[in-house]
């Protein structure tokens, strides 16, 4: 079974310029990526998936793969269902795992056990989530509790709050529902693999880069 790591690369981002670019304990976050994908030693192939070729050097540098997408799937408007697709049309592979680089606190541990745990799964998605054991409401109505009694916490079924952190799907089933007019992304039969919500922090404003900095300066001094 070919498993394959894809770090998805967009050069734009509005929030944060060159966000995939920015230094984290002094080195770029791209490559926070790819050495916990390298070391997690649960991957055939490596790949960085960008629209840009400035990120072909990091894959030369660290000896992985390089793909580069089309122009259109690297603005704004593209969504990640269109650029997943279009990778797994042109790489072969059986089980795709997508780790962010924005998400540079999600251990190398975690990268392989996720990997693992899809693998054995079989289930046709897998997505990395937090679960958050507190009152959640969504347009003003509880999710996981009542408004007729007040409950303790602890007590609460926990809400699976998506990371994308880490995200597992198989190819095949993924390629066939986009082409049968579905979604890829939620395709069959869904499985949730919770990670904490230090490894769950992801980047997209320069005050996230800066609570990452500061979490690593705590937990890697």
């Amino acid at each position: 079974m070919k498993t394959v790591a894809m770090i998805p690369a967009r050069m734009g981002s509005q929030r944060l310029t060159k966000k995939n670019l920015r230094p984290l304990r002094g080195q770029p976050l791209i490559t926070h990526a790819i050495e916990k994908c390298q070391k997690a030693g649960c991957f055939d192939e490596i790949y960085i998936n960008s629209e840009d070729v400035e990120f072909g050097q990091f894959a030369e540098q660290y000896g992985v793969k390089f793909y580069q997408r089309p122009a259109e799937l690297g603005n704004s408007v593209a969504t990640s269902e269109q650029f997943v697709y279009d990778f797994l049309k042109n790489v072969d592979c059986d089980l795709l795992i997508q780790v962010h680089s924005i998400a540079p606190l999600l251990t190398m541990e975690e990268v392989r056990d996720f990997t693992e745990a899809f693998k054995t799964s079989g289930k046709e998605v897998m997505l990395s989530c937090i679960q958050d054991q507190i009152e959640v409401a969504y347009h003003d109505q509880p999710v996981n509790f009542t408004f007729a009694e007040k409950t303790n916490s602890q007590d609460l079924d926990p809400v699976q709050r998506v990371t994308w952190s880490i995200t597992g799907w198989q190819a095949a089933p993924y390629v066939a529902a986009v082409e049968a007019g579905k979604i890829g992304t939620y395709n069959g039969e869904i499985g949730f693999y919770p990670v904490n919500a230090i490894s769950g922090h992801v980047i997209k404003t320069q005050q996230d880069l800066d609570i990452a900095e500061a979490l690593l300066s705590v937990l890697r001094p």
